[in-house]
């Protein structure tokens, strides 16, 4: 007989789990002025090996966010105006304010995100790498099916 320590897991678990992490992201984003999507949108552009086109860039944090072209250009305009993000010919590349600010996110967050995860065996967290990646997968494969 199987014996399990907490709920099975689920889309309401998954769910749960992910607006709890964010939520608590979203209130360190808030002090220093960002939203989430600035954030994913700022850290795809800082993360990246070389500038990159409008285009790329766009692609990447749309698929990160799953969301649409016109609200991904619109969270890069606001990148732009914060001066997070500068644009040279057809690139767009991160300013030092913007390295700054994702390095002072990193540090802040980085306690919180020790404490959320400690105490989880390896094997636990390579099998929640497995099935996040397979429900992600999936997902994404329905995404395509629903456009």
């Amino acid at each position: 007989m199987t014996t399990t320590t907490g709920p099975v897991a689920g889309a309401r678990e998954l769910a749960l789990a992910h607006y709890a992490a964010r939520a608590v992201l979203e209130r360190v984003l808030a002090r220093h002025g960002m939203t989430f999507q600035e954030q994913v949108a700022l850290r795809a552009a800082v993360s990246a090996d070389a500038p990159q086109t409008s285009d790329v860039l766009v692609t990447r944090v749309q698929h990160s966010l799953k969301a649409g072209p016109t609200d991904v250009r619109s969270t890069l305009g606001e990148l732009l105006t914060k001066r997070l993000l500068v644009e040279e010919g057809p690139h767009i590349r991160p300013t030092d304010a913007g390295r700054e600010l994702m390095a002072a996110v990193g540090a802040e967050t980085a306690p919180l995100s020790a404490r959320i995860w400690s105490g989880m065996s390896e094997s636990d967290l390579a099998t929640f790498g497995r099935v996040l990646a397979l429900v992600t997968e999936r997902a994404d494969a329905e995404l395509r099916e629903l456009v």
